[in-house]
């Protein structure tokens, strides 16, 4: 019997590759995520999701409160079982008016996990609405081949790193999954997904965390970590994350630094190679 989805929500995920909403964080919740938010934003010279990649959570007890918050952990048991780890997260944010985007991509390009089955829960702090540039997604296209060809276009006004795109994407099924603060919405990581510009008043902030079974192995690089959330590890693929005794812990801070240098080194291998 699932622990917090409904049938309906579990049949829908496994046949459309997304399901949302999912209420996880009361208003009140939510709006203290967007303070701490906020306030780590005014202490940088630039944006939180340029710093904090890949493993966002690592420096912040109170991020990684989150990645253990038991309603995230409920859903996700529903839809991949009882063993799971949370290898990364990764802030995904527009300011009011923001021109940028996200293209259409399946998030396992990159990635590097076998086999491609990993999961992505994205977090609302703030409204994320059809007008604020929402997360959109193509039903059903976790089925096809687990990687499409992706153009790298190196876009500025798109938030992926590389510009990694999708072409030919029939946009007129797509989905959209508005969100209100304290709601998630969770995908598969093959399912091709983007957002438009923040046509909005108000920002789009959102975190989003990565998910995968004991199973799962990264193949880019060696020594791989992750965070063991709920039930058991047999399988000896992931090391153990570091736990932040406090904010901007520093030995948390390098092994972030570490984790980045490694996917990015990774990312440029692939890209190389598809050239």
């Amino acid at each position: 019997m699932p622990k917090l989805l409904t049938e309906t929500q579990i049949e829908a995920f496994h046949r459309d590759g997304a399901i949302s909403p999912i209420d996880m964080l009361s208003a009140s919740e939510a709006a203290d995520c967007l303070s701490r938010f906020d306030e780590l934003e005014a202490s940088l010279d630039g944006e939180v999701q340029s710093r904090y990649r890949i493993k966002a959570h690592l420096p912040f007890p109170w991020l990684t409160e989150l990645i253990h918050h038991p309603v995230l952990l409920d859903a996700v048991e529903d839809l991949v079982g009882p063993d799971i780890v949370i290898w990364g997260s990764s802030f995904f944010t527009k300011p009011a008016h923001d021109p940028r985007f996200v293209s259409w991509h399946q998030d396992s390009t990159y990635y590097g996990l076998e086999p491609p089955n990993s999961i992505t829960a994205w977090l609302a702090f703030s409204p994320s609405t059809g007008e604020a540039g929402c997360l959109k997604f193509i039903p059903g296209s976790h089925k096809g081949p687990a990687i499409l060809p992706h153009l790298e276009t190196d876009d500025p006004n798109n938030i992926l790193s590389r510009g990694q795109t999708i072409e030919d994407v029939d946009e007129s099924i797509a989905v959209e999954m508005p969100l209100e603060p304290g709601q998630i919405s969770i995908h598969h990581n093959k399912t091709i997904h983007g957002s438009l510009p923040n046509g909005a008043d108000t920002p789009r902030i959102g975190f989003a965390i990565h998910i995968a079974t004991p199973d799962m192995r990264q193949v880019q690089f060696e020594n791989a970590t992750a965070t063991l959330v709920r039930g058991e590890d047999t399988y000896g693929n992931w090391l153990p994350d570091p736990v932040a005794k406090h904010d901007l812990d520093p030995d948390c801070l390098e092994e972030l630094d570490i984790c980045w240098k490694r996917y990015r080194n990774a990312m440029k291998s692939q890209a190389e190679k598809a050239s």
